[in-house]
């Protein structure tokens, strides 16, 4: 981590989100479809459709919209069939991006990710050509200042995979990918509330970029952001704020 602030960089990250709220209630909308239709509508018994209705709430999404999309999820209204797909390619100087996908047409939506790639100086690669680059877990991210030792207690007891301190001061849990709501009500019962927390593909290196190659590998990030059928981009590039 060092040469640049994981927590400035949550920080804008989540700047950006509260910026596109209207957009994220959809994608969000449909992973909560895709989550319900694939492992049911009770959150108690899908862990996935836990995971989407907390990342909901945690943008304040209205609870009619939730039901609304569980309910399309469950048959119990009328819904779009989505598919799931990840497509994988470069940014600038080489960086891995992944872009996980949700669409009702593979033909567009392979489409419009290669035209974005290409557009702003990526290419889109082959199946598994940067996968291995990523790992799938669960992020827990907590502001400097939090009682590192304490905090480590309760994370192991709960079950994570790792907790390490960032050089800015930030404390990052890592979990399971099935772990991660257990581990996060675990550890906001013993008083540790994250600013941060997801279940991703957390890149193994992180690369920092400066100057107009971080401008560059930016406006490749946003072209596949705002593409209606893309749901999460995961990349080794780290813009330095």
């Amino acid at each position: 981590m060092a040469g640049h602030s994981k927590w400035a960089n949550i920080q804008h990250r989540k700047g950006r989100q509260d910026e596109k709220r209207g957009a994220a209630f959809s994608k969000i909308a449909k992973e909560i479809t895709v989550a319900a239709k694939m492992g049911g509508g009770d959150v108690s018994f899908n862990p996935r459709l836990r995971v989407a209705v907390d990342k909901a709430k945690g943008v304040n999404m209205p609870k009619d919209k939730i039901d609304t999309a569980i309910k399309k999820g469950t048959g119990e209204l009328e819904g779009v069939d989505y598919v799931e797909i990840r497509y994988e390619g470069y940014g600038i100087g080489g960086a891995a991006i992944m872009v996980d996908c949700l669409t009702d047409n593979k033909t567009r939506t392979v489409a419009e990710v290669r035209h974005a790639f290409s557009k702003h100086g990526g290419n889109m690669g082959t199946d598994g050509c940067v996968a291995f680059q990523f790992k799938h877990c669960g992020q827990l991210i907590f502001a400097p200042g939090a009682d590192e030792t304490a905090l480590m207690e309760a994370a192991i007891e709960a079950g994570a995979e790792d907790v390490s301190s960032n050089d800015d001061g930030s404390i990052e849990v890592i979990t399971a990918p099935n772990d991660y709501m257990t581990v996060k009500d675990a550890l906001e019962a013993a008083g540790f509330k994250p600013e941060f927390g997801e279940v991703t593909m957390k890149p193994d290196v992180e690369t920092e970029f400066t100057g107009e190659d971080a401008i560059k590998m930016q406006k490749l990030l946003d072209a596949l952001e705002n593409l209606d059928d893309v749901q999460e981009i995961y990349t080794t590039a780290v813009m330095d704020e």
